[in-house]
């Protein structure tokens, strides 16, 4: 950060007293900012053309018009340049230590790649994987990316209803899988599970399969066959900035999961600043805790495309116990480690003790996924390293980065992000639409930011694009999270303002808890709500309307957390089960889960919903009183 600060103020023949100034130049000269990472970075275009940004408006800003690239040249060009050193490390449950150099990693992506092309993959189609976070999933991902086709992913913990209906919406036509893994010991057979996904896309013409548990079927192609080839070596083909790179999920409230397109271009300069504010540099070890189901699983390339090492981890967090991680980080001497803000709390309970370990090799410390308490910060230093810089951040899947996070040139503050991110015009909006300080406001972004989605997938006049960021304020991107920013430009987050459901950094919208929960014929009706607190755990009650006379007892409440474990994730088992009369709704028949929300969070009841707009308005008055027994309680 500080090398650029000063390459910046000599190439802009101008000052930058703070990081600030830095900051405010790079939201309003937007098109000198990005041109300026792009031009420092020696940013690998194939062809560059003269404009930047051919108008500032959301959405449907364009970028970089006339410039080509290929996002898997910025993480394969090492390759050339230092091929002998380590890539990737992983160490996992299911195939133990695994090492990568940069040479490797480019001949198993060249291999993966020749056989997508002879599976008839071209520009434009769609691969899909249910993988965890394991060397394939990284191979298979810049294999598809280099040939301009395009990649989603899932992970091997999902139901077979959650990946379907992501991997339905854009018709993969490749699937790469494996039939099982080891977590916490135990084996996990997924092979029905994948069966089912399998039938479930019509338009797959071949599955790549990593046989973990059993010999493949005579119609799947083993992986090992395939990325073990000698082949020659891939120059992946130039694109346009906006093309296609990959689709990632991000739920809404209603619907199915929205399928986000994020571009080559956009993603790739987006991770190319974030490594200034990550301090990243070449040589060093980077380790991210995160589920390949996860953003964070696509945000860690941001380490290899700035020379890094990634240390990847397929594994249970606390299994034999809580320290398993900490050991890893001490063994493979990692120098930025990352994890969900629960995982810290999560050793903050179990009393664990890193600084034992020889951790002399750390010196960042991030947490993203929701916001870190007082005391876990307090936990950090006392109990893994006082000289520690610990950068939480947090952006979103929407953005595929982060909006504020860490600076290595400023002083870090219990229970503050340290900065807004450059290029990101981040504000805290009132509901009038003014920007405020020092007080709780809406996050939201003024100005275009290049990874923002180009599209959702099917969302073809892009309504839905519209309704999920800027129906609140037009020509805004409205994220969805409450934010506090103080003058100087630090920032706390207080969890979503809107009913997404945030479980560990990952977000899921209701209606996949709802299908689940009420395909089980003794449910009538449910509703669901995430409450996260600043400085406690979140906490996710699910309201239930049960059938008849049936009971809500011990077997009925194992059912629904069962249905919800196969359909969707263990992830989002809620945190209590409560029986109710029947579902809020509005005259149109849309549950009420933001009142509800806002109630439980501490909101009048008389101020968060107007009761005649309501279908049914005495359903809410349950809610009233379980929010006061709650606060009685807590």
């Amino acid at each position: 950060m500080a090398d650029f600060t000063r390459w910046a103020a000599q190439d802009q023949r101008r000052d930058f007293h703070d990081y600030n100034d830095l900051w405010r130049w790079s939201v309003e000269d937007l098109e000198d900012f990005w041109d300026a990472i792009a031009r420092y970075s020696e940013f690998p275009f194939h062809t560059r053309g003269d404009v930047v940004l051919t108008e500032r408006k959301m959405p449907g800003a364009e970028w970089f018009p006339n410039s080509t690239l290929n996002f898997a040249d910025l993480l394969l060009r090492y390759a050339a340049e230092r091929p002998d050193e380590l890539a990737v490390v992983s160490v996992s449950e299911t195939f133990g230590r695994q090492e990568l150099t940069f040479a490797e990693l480019h001949a198993q992506v060249s291999a993966v790649a020749a056989a997508l092309v002879r599976m008839g993959v071209g520009q434009g189609d769609r691969v899909v994987a249910f993988l965890p976070n394991t060397p394939p999933a990284l191979i298979g991902f810049l294999a598809t990316v280099s040939l301009g086709a395009i990649w989603s992913l899932c992970a091997p913990d999902m139901g077979h209803v959650a990946v379907l209906d992501r991997f339905r919406q854009i018709e993969p036509k490749v699937l790469i899988a494996q039939d099982g893994y080891v977590h916490a010991g135990t084996k996990i057979d997924r092979r029905d599970v994948l069966g089912v996904i399998e039938a479930g896309l019509p338009t797959l013409t071949q599955t790549i399969r990593i046989s973990v548990l059993g010999s493949k079927p005579e119609s799947a192609v083993e992986w090992s066959d395939v990325a073990s080839k000698t082949v020659p070596l891939i120059s992946p083909v130039s694109v346009p900035f906006d093309h296609p790179l990959w689709v990632v999920y991000s739920s809404g409230t209603t619907g199915n999961p929205k399928p986000i397109v994020h571009g080559h271009g956009g993603v790739g300069l987006e991770m190319t600043k974030q490594q200034l504010h990550m301090n990243a540099r070449a040589g060093d070890r980077f380790t991210w805790l995160t589920s390949s189901g996860w953003i964070m699983w696509n945000a860690q390339w941001c380490a290899l495309s700035a020379g890094m090492a990634v240390v990847m981890y397929d594994g249970a967090p606390n299994h034999p116990d809580m320290g398993v991680v900490w050991r890893l980080m001490a063994d493979e001497r990692v120098t930025f480690f990352g994890a969900g803000a629960a995982f810290f709390e999560g050793c903050l309970k179990a009393d664990v003790v890193p600084r034992d370990l020889d951790l002399s090799a750390l010196i960042g410390l991030g947490s993203t996924g929701s916001p870190l308490s007082d005391h876990a910060y307090d936990w950090i230093y006392r109990n893994v390293k006082a000289d520690l810089w610990l950068a939480p951040m947090s952006g979103g899947t929407d953005l595929a980065g982060a909006f504020v996070g860490g600076n290595p040139m400023m002083p870090v503050r219990r229970g503050e992000m340290q900065c807004r991110y450059l290029g990101n015009a981040v504000r805290a909006f009132d509901p009038k639409g003014q920007e405020v300080f020092g007080t709780v406001g809406e996050l939201v972004c003024t100005e275009p930011l290049p990874s923002m989605p180009l599209f959702f997938w099917g969302d073809d006049d892009g309504s839905r694009l519209h309704d999920s960021y800027y129906d609140t304020y037009p020509g805004v991107w409205r994220h969805g999270d409450w934010i506090e920013i103080n003058e100087d430009g630090g920032s706390v987050i207080y969890g979503r303002s809107d009913a997404t459901i945030n479980r560990k950094g990952l977000r899921l919208g209701s209606a996949e808890i709802y299908q689940a929960v009420e395909g089980l014929d003794f449910i009538l009706d449910s509703l669901v709500v995430d409450l996260e607190f600043l400085g406690r755990d979140s906490f996710m009650p699910l309201f239930v309307v049960m059938k008849g006379d049936t009971p809500l007892d011990g077997p009925a409440r194992e059912a629904i957390n069962t249905a919800i474990r196969e359909a969707v994730s263990a992830r989002f088992i809620p945190s209590e089960i409560v029986e109710i009369a029947e579902v809020p709704r509005t005259m149109s028949g849309k549950k009420l889960e933001v009142p509800v929300k806002k109630l439980l969070l501490g909101g009048d009841p008389a101020a968060v919903v107007n009761r005649d707009s309501m279908a049914n308005p005495a359903a809410f008055d349950i809610f009233i009183t379980y929010a006061a027994t709650r606060a009685a309680q807590t």
